[in-house]
């Protein structure tokens, strides 16, 4: 009579003490992460575009850089070609001559606050050593309802923190990897209309709830129903796999490096170098510049962010159903009596 309870206690201590353990490592993970990535931001290399014919502008560009690395020149063949570059998301700002002798900076400060704020600190700082008057526009500018401009920021994470946690209660009421296919394109079709719902719900709160925006909420919607319908795939293919252990690893790439590596609370360049170029392939990385292409700028500009999106879900996907051929048939083979 005695023994049971030490047998149940047996039982759950190694898997408890595992739980427990891996909690901590990803808390951990997510302090280093966070604190980190965030607690000095060090700007390096933010682009700036320059015609290459421009030569006055380009004096400037070099003279900075032989100061510091803060700004970097990208050069274009001519100044149309330097527009182009600023509106489909290539540089922050454009410095440019002025018929009358003196510099044009154009920035698009909806691209990141932060970026552009350095750009024109330090050129308007050049331009009095070179003894050049500087004049600054905003041909981007950020919603005067979002100044920072981290609404974009934290509507891709909310979108992709929905997805995540859709697909991990799927998980937890009907298990991790589905046992047939037909439950697995249930578990699909269900993902699907929950994103599809979760992206006009984003929309309608930035939109008429809240009035940050009052334009193109259709295509912020159509970049929620993605981002949400690519995170809950990359949860369950994950979990489909890994079962709960998959669980802690989704977590790891969508929350604790995700979100800091997103280039959402700081631009890519301010980040330090392991977490620069994770906004181009993570998830709430991708959400983030999708939807700021969807609401500032230049349709050319959502090619890799729409493409990146679309690959991590299709194969997700088929990792799912990969998940659901191998484990799911385990698991009922084991049922059968």
């Amino acid at each position: 009579m005695d023994e049971a309870p030490e047998v149940r206690v047996r039982d759950w201590l190694p898997r408890t003490a595992g739980l427990l353990l891996g909690t901590l490592a990803l808390a951990t993970a997510f302090i280093a992460a966070y604190v980190g990535a965030l607690h000095q931001p060090h700007p390096r290399d933010v682009p700036v575009g320059v015609a290459t014919s421009d030569k006055p502008a380009r004096t400037v560009l070099a003279a900075v850089r032989d100061r510091t690395d803060k700004i970097k020149a990208i050069e274009y063949a001519d100044p149309g070609a330097a527009d182009d570059g600023l509106t489909a998301r290539e540089v922050y700002a454009v410095l440019s001559s002025a018929p009358d002798g003196g510099l044009v900076l154009t920035t698009a400060s909806a691209s990141a606050p932060s970026a552009t704020d350095l750009v024109v600190q330090v050129l308007t700082s050049a331009a009095q050593q070179a003894g050049l008057p500087l004049r600054v526009t905003d041909e981007v500018p950020v919603a005067g309802t979002d100044p920072r401009g981290l609404v974009p920021f934290y509507l891709a994470i909310g979108y992709v923190l929905g997805g995540y946690l859709a697909s991990t209660v799927l998980g937890i009421s009907a298990g991790t990897a589905p046992r047939t296919l037909r439950r697995a394109g249930l578990r699909i079709g269900a993902l699907a209309v929950y994103s599809v719902a979760l992206g006009i719900v984003g929309a309608v709160i930035v939109g008429p709830v809240l009035d940050v925006w009052h334009h193109d909420l259709p295509a912020v919607a159509g970049v929620g129903m993605l981002a949400a319908f690519a995170a809950a795939m990359v949860a369950a293919a994950v979990q489909g796999w890994l079962g709960i252990l998959g669980t802690g690893l989704v977590i790891l790439l969508l929350v604790v490096l995700g979100n800091p590596g997103s280039g959402g609370i700081y631009a890519p360049e301010f980040l330090p170098t392991w977490l620069r170029g994770m906004h181009l392939w993570n998830v709430p990385g991708l959400a983030t510049d999708l939807i700021k292409s969807a609401v500032y700028f230049d349709r050319r500009s959502i090619g890799w962010p729409v493409t990146g999106l679309a690959l991590w879900a299709v194969l997700a996907l088929a990792a799912l159903l990969g998940a659901t051929r191998v484990r799911g048939r385990r698991a009922t083979d084991r049922a059968r009596p």
